[in-house]
């Protein structure tokens, strides 16, 4: 099927467009949520062709297409939605959020609040990790290189995302917490402006940059709040100028003198716990952090990770965990494929042969829910590969310089590409051993 056709069916099986009250997509997964959850046809949804998987999510119902696919599909519904749906006062907003408060734990609504601070910044991490990493690969190869003014400009490139990283988490917190997004990037401006270590307050100097993202998050959380209240009772004539004003001076000095050092706080106690636990623990807490990502992917709660690997970034340059649970992705890769070998049903070996090399490209959803997860054992199996190629980066204290991405693709931004990579075969060799011993189903 063209994406088209597969768009129209889709949303045909999803009920008709009358049932569909929003569809958003994320990296691989088209999100729907609708009005009766009995009306989807599941089972025919997941034997579309271009279709890997499908996840009932409780508030939305995921539809596992892959990178690029979900999101052009996405469009194409919401087009075809805007034609077929009329809209109508008070048309499934009500009910939406019902549903939302009904599914939704306060807790995950939390944490995919907070992740979508950190998520429009992924591209940039990549860009600059990748580079960053190509770098680092070619000074080891050429040390002498380090003086070239082609190597001094590419590191430039490379450490962009860090120069400016604070602006942008102030700009998106700002909106996320539905305030002026340009008012939060002008208080995290404030926050990490050089001058600030020219100012004395009770006889020390101020520290630009203290508390780091954190702190920025915290000011940008305040400012919106503030902002919000101040719409409400300063006169439209004047809401123009005072609220900005208001907004910008009261919650920047909130910023200096109780944000940012609350702020610093919570940040050294984040890269403290991160980094003694790996130091300490090593190879033990290795294999039971790995072990253990795919299950808190499936519940949800993976999203509280991204704001520490971004602190953890900020702090020393790569995050010491990142490598660590990407070993789950690994593990799943090997079960996969021991489940392509042993599998006599063609559907459900199509379907591995399509979703393991994006799966060893970082890409994991389609084989969690297109193949380990819906046969149960080889979901176990992933998780047994993944805690022993943990143990191995754990071991060997593997840091990235980035996050987004996972899979192959990590090494070059890692600090040591050898291990990684041994991470990386532990896993699929584990993995495929713990597979092939469980065994699994065989679906008909």
């Amino acid at each position: 099927m063209t994406n088209e056709e597969l768009a129209a069916e889709l949303i045909k099986n999803l009920g008709g467009a009358s049932n569909i009250l929003s569809a958003t997509n994320c990296m691989t997964r088209l999100r729907v949520q609708t009005a009766d959850k009995n009306k989807i046809a599941a089972d025919t949804i997941k034997n579309f062709e271009g279709v890997s998987g499908v996840y009932d999510a409780g508030a939305e119902f995921q539809i596992i297409l892959g990178p690029g696919k979900a999101t052009n599909i996405a469009n194409i519904v919401n087009e075809i939605l805007s034609k077929d749906k009329k809209p109508k006062i008070g048309d499934g907003k009500e009910l939406h959020e019902e549903i939302r408060a009904r599914n939704a734990t306060p807790a995950k609504l939390f944490l995919k609040k907070i992740a979508g601070i950190f998520f429009p910044l992924i591209p940039g991490f990549i860009a600059c990790g990748l580079i960053t990493g190509v770098i680092g690969v070619t000074l080891k190869i050429s040390p002498e290189l380090a003086d070239t003014q082609s190597i001094k400009l590419l590191s430039v490139f490379g450490n962009a995302i860090f120069f400016g990283m604070n602006l942008f988490v102030g700009y998106n917190a700002s909106k996320v917490f539905g305030g002026s997004p340009i008012l939060g990037g002008v208080l995290a401006a404030i926050m990490t402006h050089p001058a600030l270590a020219n100012v004395q307050i009770a006889g020390e100097n101020l520290l630009p940059g203290r508390g780091g993202i954190i702190s920025v998050v915290l000011v940008a959380a305040v400012g919106a709040w503030l902002e919000k209240k101040l719409h409400k009772f300063i006169p439209e004539m004047f809401d123009l100028f005072l609220t900005p004003l208001i907004t910008v001076l009261a919650a920047g000095m909130a910023a200096i003198f109780i944000l940012q050092p609350i702020g610093g706080a919570i940040s050294e106690t984040i890269g403290n716990a991160a980094t003694s636990a790996i130091h300490s623990g090593g190879a033990f807490v290795g294999f039971i952090l790995a072990g253990m990502w795919l299950p808190m992917v499936m519940f949800g709660v993976h999203q509280a990770m991204t704001p520490i690997h971004v602190e953890l970034i900020s702090q020393y340059g790569y995050t010491i965990l990142l490598p660590i649970l990407a070993m789950a992705g690994a593990g799943q890769v090997g079960a996969a494929a021991a489940v392509y070998f042993k599998t006599k049903n063609k559907f459900l070996k199509k379907t591995v042969a399509s979703a393991l090399p994006v799966g060893m490209m970082g890409i994991g959803e389609p084989l969690i829910y297109g193949v380990t997860f819906p046969l149960g054992k080889p979901f176990i199996g992933a998780c047994i590969g993944g805690a022993f190629g943990g143990a191995v980066i754990a071991a060997n204290e593997v840091g990235a310089a980035t996050l987004g991405i996972s899979g192959l693709p990590l090494a070059a931004t890692t600090n040591n590409i050898p291990m990684y990579l041994l991470g990386v075969a532990v896993s699929y060799v584990v993995g495929f051993v713990a597979t092939w011993i469980l065994g699994f189903d065989d679906p008909e």
